[in-house]
């Protein structure tokens, strides 16, 4: 006898959301999410709230999160990421397969990452990013870090002053979230979502969020790399602003979180972080992550296909 499975079947990569067209991310912590139909659903002690699955880029899980198999099914065939995070979302412990099935780009990016001279190159492309109208060609990694740190500096100031909020400097543990300023703990909350968000991206296009083109060394690397782009947009003047209008009693992490989401809502963001990684791995817009085609590797032919069965001198292989 044949289980019928409830819920729509799984979708092709095709039919699904591009990733560009998603929400930004769902934070759920000290519940338990299950599916119904192609739906999950998320219970609390306040309730039950229904979520399409395809809609999500990355669903962040919190403590006391149980989380069923067939939820984590559907996220799986919706191509949504999933994080495993501390409380207020301030640490990554893991993650799970996101949308690509393609490794163009994931191969375009080792190939720039492994030679001297292109990886600088890339690096050069994601400062003058930063920097535009400014010539960043000659400019050596040094002084790139030096001019970025100034940069960001100028930024902590220029908020300080607009909102009023006494900035020292950037400081914080990360075993101990609330010894930090208020202005701290915001921007470290605010950080990890943006984290969260640039991370779902660069998996749904099959890249390696490890391999860093100005970090280095950690698995992270190139989330951090591609998030760097964006928080003197966004992250630095949500903290200064929540700490401006904070109270003692407040959850600084729950506040930044929902403020990074409210603004990136409308989903341009991950848009434009998708036009970005293009960009710098110098790929036109295509199909990359629809793609879901597999080749095994000749080092004659480059490229040959897959579940033929190959003779040689009459021999299977």
């Amino acid at each position: 006898m044949t289980r019928e499975k409830v819920g729509a079947k799984k979708a092709d990569l095709k039919e699904l959301p591009r990733i560009g067209d998603r929400v930004s991310f769902i934070y759920v912590e000290h519940a338990a999410i299950n599916r119904q139909d192609s739906a999950l659903t998320v219970t609390d002690r306040r309730g039950v709230i229904r979520i399409p699955v395809a809609m999500i880029g990355v669903l962040l899980l919190g403590p006391g999160t149980d989380i069923s198999h067939r939820a984590v099914e559907i996220l799986g065939d919706a191509g949504t990421s999933m994080l495993w995070v501390g409380e207020r979302g301030v640490r990554q412990y893991a993650h799970g397969r996101a949308l690509a099935r393609s490794t163009r780009l994931l191969e375009k990016q080792a190939k720039l990452v492994t030679n001297t001279r292109s990886r600088l190159a890339v690096a050069r492309k994601m400062y003058q990013m930063r920097f535009p109208g400014e010539d960043v060609e000659h400019l050596t990694m040094q002084q790139l870090r030096g001019r970025e740190g100034a940069r960001v500096r100028t930024a902590y100031r220029k908020y300080s002053e607009a909102f009023g909020v006494f900035w020292d400097k950037r400081t914080y543990d990360v075993d101990d979230f609330e010894s930090g300023s208020v202005v701290n703990q915001a921007l470290s909350a605010a950080n990890v979502a943006l984290y969260g968000i640039v991370h779902s991206v660069i998996a749904a296009l099959g890249m390696s969020t490890g391999l860093g083109f100005v970090h280095t060394g950690h698995d992270l690397s190139f989330v951090y790399d591609v998030a760097d782009l964006y928080k003197t947009e966004i992250t630095v003047p949500i903290a200064f602003k929540i700490a401006s209008e904070s109270n003692e009693d407040d959850d600084i992490g729950a506040i930044a979180r929902r403020a990074v989401r409210d603004a990136t809502l409308d989903g341009k963001l991950m848009e434009r972080i998708v036009r970005d990684l293009q960009f710098l791995m110098d790929v036109a817009v295509d199909e990359t992550i629809t793609a879901d085609t597999i080749h095994l590797w000749d080092d004659k032919e480059k490229l040959v296909s897959h579940g033929v069965s190959y003779t040689i001198f009459g021999e299977d292989v």
